[in-house]
Parts: structure tokens; sequence; C-alpha cells
């Protein structure tokens, strides 16, 4: 029996369906797309024990991770296991073929630079070196010489032309600013990002350190064997590393760098002055600024909150901004203000011990690098295979030594091929390629997904 009242509506027809769409076109499901497979392949673990590709999204989940980008954990906003492994993965996506002209682009595989990193990191005989060409928006387009202390670490200067290659050069001499230390990883690195710019393995290797000879020494036997300009050390440090210690603490450093790139024999120069390195530690040693009065507030304005002046005796009354309590009558700009300046004021605390140390977090300064010293970088001639001798006009010019050492300078050799050759310029960005991927500073930008980039502009290379 139908109980609906008769007041009420009938129930409604149902919805004519539409005549255009297809009753088979109604029965279509979705599924989740499976995962996109990787643009190369993986390196072998065998190769490189400890591979790990289980990127995870958190305890209890399944669901694969983006991996971190190469800015991130440059940064420190992405920690990783294995960063060799990271970066070689990284890397191998970009290397340029060696085909036709640009079969020299390339002069390390990905094994052979990974190989180089592993003999020396984590070792008490390592002597591991990397030169990054760094484009940076602000500080202009440098080369950065890290050279490994410990097991760990590096020290790190900025070189503004480059490393010098002509012997007969009339601006032989590099200004080379001593940087934070950093930790040796930072050798694997080649990335962008709008904020630091492109970062270029402009060549890496070993170093060896080698002795100095005071010019006040007497004069050598010629039959004792020891070459000119180097002696015999009676007993000499056991690792480079420590070799390394003690000509950094005299201030004079004597380099040959074992490189992929630099021609074979390379030595430099680095000379460290008085009057530098004492304008270096004075700029290091931290001053306490002098406090800032206050001005006596008026009658009118509010009482300040208490806790501003026990703040202030506590260490922290050098920023205003940072100590002036909110209140609800002030305006929503300066509330943005002053956490804008207390989230300021917490990076800079964070940093502290960063300034302190001279070393970036996981880095030991064990060699006693003290931040922004300005070193004298030369490139020794006379160790690099030449001989001065005087030309018709009576000018000193340095020529090629007739010597096995010479011998490698010769363009005809099968390691010209793959070397600079005496003399060579360091061109900057729009020339110098990366000895890993032979890549050029535009494409790390571009792949790294960098748009915009402003360098700064005015950089010129030295050819004279």
């Amino acid at each position: 029996m139908d109980t609906t009242p008769s007041h009420k509506r009938p129930p409604s027809p149902h919805l004519i369906s539409n005549p255009f769409i297809k009753k088979k076109n109604l029965q279509w499901t979705l599924n989740a797309p499976g995962p996109i497979p990787r643009s190369s392949p993986p390196l072998d673990r065998e190769s490189y024990p400890g591979l790990r590709t289980d990127y995870t999204a958190g305890p209890g989940s399944s669901a694969p991770e983006p991996r971190p980008t190469a800015p991130a954990v440059e940064s420190g906003a992405a920690i990783i296991d294995d960063h060799l492994q990271h970066f070689s993965e990284h890397l191998a996506q970009f290397v340029r073929q060696r085909t036709g002209e640009d079969s020299i682009l390339c002069k390390l595989s990905i094994d052979e630079y990974a190989a180089i990193y592993t003999a020396n990191a984590g070792s008490e005989q390592g002597a591991h070196f990397v030169i990054h060409q760094h484009d940076h928006p602000i500080a202009g387009t440098h080369y950065d010489l890290r050279l490994q202390i410990n097991e760990t670490s590096s020290v790190s200067w900025a070189i503004m032309y480059g490393l010098p290659g002509d012997p007969n050069s009339m601006r032989l001499n590099r200004n080379a600013t001593e940087t934070r230390i950093h930790s040796i990883w930072n050798h694997l690195i080649e990335t962008a990002s709008p904020e630091t710019g492109s970062l270029m393995i402009w060549d890496t290797g070993t170093y060896s350190i080698l002795p100095r000879r005071s010019k006040y020494a007497p004069a050598l036997d010629p039959d004792s064997g020891a070459s000119d300009g180097e002696t015999a050390s009676p007993s000499p440090p056991t690792t480079q590393q420590s070799l390394l210690h003690a000509a950094f603490q005299a201030r004079k450093i004597k380099i040959r760098l074992h490189g992929t790139k630099l021609p074979d024999p390379y030595v430099i120069y680095m000379r460290l002055t008085k009057t530098e390195d004492a304008a270096g530690r004075a700029k290091a040693t931290p001053t306490k600024s002098p406090r800032r009065r206050r001005r006596r507030a008026a009658k009118s304005a509010p009482t300040q909150d208490p806790e501003t002046s026990n703040s202030e005796t506590n260490g922290y009354g050098d920023s205003d901004a940072d100590l002036v309590p909110v209140t609800s009558s002030q305006l929503p700009q300066k509330d943005a203000a002053a956490l804008s300046a207390l989230e300021k004021e917490l990076r800079e605390l964070d940093d502290d011990e960063v300034r302190r140390t001279n070393a970036y977090k996981g880095a030991t300064n064990s060699i006693g690098s003290i931040h922004q010293r300005k070193w004298y970088l030369s490139l020794e001639r006379d160790l690099s295979g030449f001989a001065p001798t005087k030309s018709k006009s009576d000018r000193m010019t340095w020529e090629p030594k007739r010597s096995s050492a010479a011998e490698t300078l010769d363009p005809g050799t099968s390691d010209s091929s793959s070397r600079l050759t005496y003399p060579f310029y360091v061109r900057g960005t729009e020339f110098e390629r990366s000895v890993v991927t032979g890549r050029l500073g535009a494409d790390i930008l571009c792949d790294e997904g960098v748009r915009g980039f402003v360098p700064r502009m005015g950089w010129k290379p030295v050819v004279n």
C-alpha cells in the first residue's frame, strides 16, 4: 500500500543521458602511472660499494622520493650518505659524447674521476686537489684551488684569473684569496643555482709539496744529486698533508699539480707576506662592537616589556630592531620587518661557528687557515721545465729546457692531445670546459634548470 502523502511532489524523472557519448566510453577508468624510467643507466654496485638508490619518502613508506638536487646538497639543505655515488650518477647524465672534434672534451671518465677521489678521501696519505671554475653573480668569475689537508677537509683559495700558463707573461703573478675550509666531498661538485652561479670542475688530480730552498742557503754541491731549486730534507714528513701543513705555516708553498688538463710538469709557488698575514689576522679577529645607547622614551610611549632589558643584558643588545617587543598597535609592515630581522639574527648565530673556525660544517680547520688572507701565486718557471735565456735585445725570456722533463711539452707527443701546452691562457666561462663532463658553464646552468642568470660583467682573461 502506498503510504506516500498525496500532497508531496512525485519523484523527479531520471535525467536524460547525453546522446553524443557512447556507452562504452562511460566505462573508462584511470590507472596511476608507473615509475618514470631513468634517463641514464645506474652505475655498477660492484664498482661502487655503498650504492644507495632506495630513497624513500619516510619510515613506513615505500614510495620513492625525488633525489636531492646538487645545489641542495652543496648548501647543506639536503644530507646524503654517499657523496661520491650521488655526484657520479648526477654527472653521468650530462657527459658530452667524444665524437669528432669533441674527442677531447672529456679528459676523465666517470670511473677515473671516482677512482682519484676514492684513493685519497678518508686517507692520511691523501693529496687530492680540484680547481673549480666558479661564475658567481656578485664575486664574478674566479677559480677555486682546493687542496686536501686531512682525511675530510681541504684548504681553499679563490684565484681571480685562473692559474698562470705563460712563463713570459707580463702578469705572471695572481692574487689568491684564502676562503673557508671545505669538506673534501666538495671536490666532486659540478652544479649551478641562481644564487651562486655555475660551478665547474676545471681540473682535478693529486699534488706534491716540493722542498723550498732559501736564497740565503749555501751553494749546492754538484755531486750531491740535488737539482736546482730543490734540496733534500734530512727528515721529510711522511705525508703530503704534513708537508703542506709545514709549508703553510711557513707561508711559502711550492706545489706540483698532477692534473689531467694542466701541463706536466706544472709547479706553482705561493707566498704570504708578513704584511698580508698581519692584515688578514686583524681582519679575522672578532671585535666587540660598541653598545649603542637607547634614546630615552617619550612619556606618551607605551611601557617597554621587562624582557627587553633582560635580553639586552644577555648580550643581544646590538640590534634595536630585534629587541623592541611587538605590540598590538604596530602595523603589519613593522611586524614583518621585526620578524625578518629576527630570522636574520638567528641565521647569523647559526653561522657564527663557521666564521669562528673558518670551516664549513663537516670540515676541520687543522691547518690554521684564516679567512680573506691574500696570497701571491706565480708559475715556478724553473721547475715547470723552463730556463732563462737572453735574446738579441738583451731581454730575458724563458724557453723550454732540453731535457726529459721538457719532452712532455712537445706538441707531437701522445699526451699533448689531452693536456694543455705552454703557453696556455684561462679564457673564462665561454671557452673553458669541464674535465669530467666536457660542459661549458652555460651548459651547466641549462642542465640544472637555471633560467635568467645574469653574470657579473667586466671579466677579461690575462693573455699577455
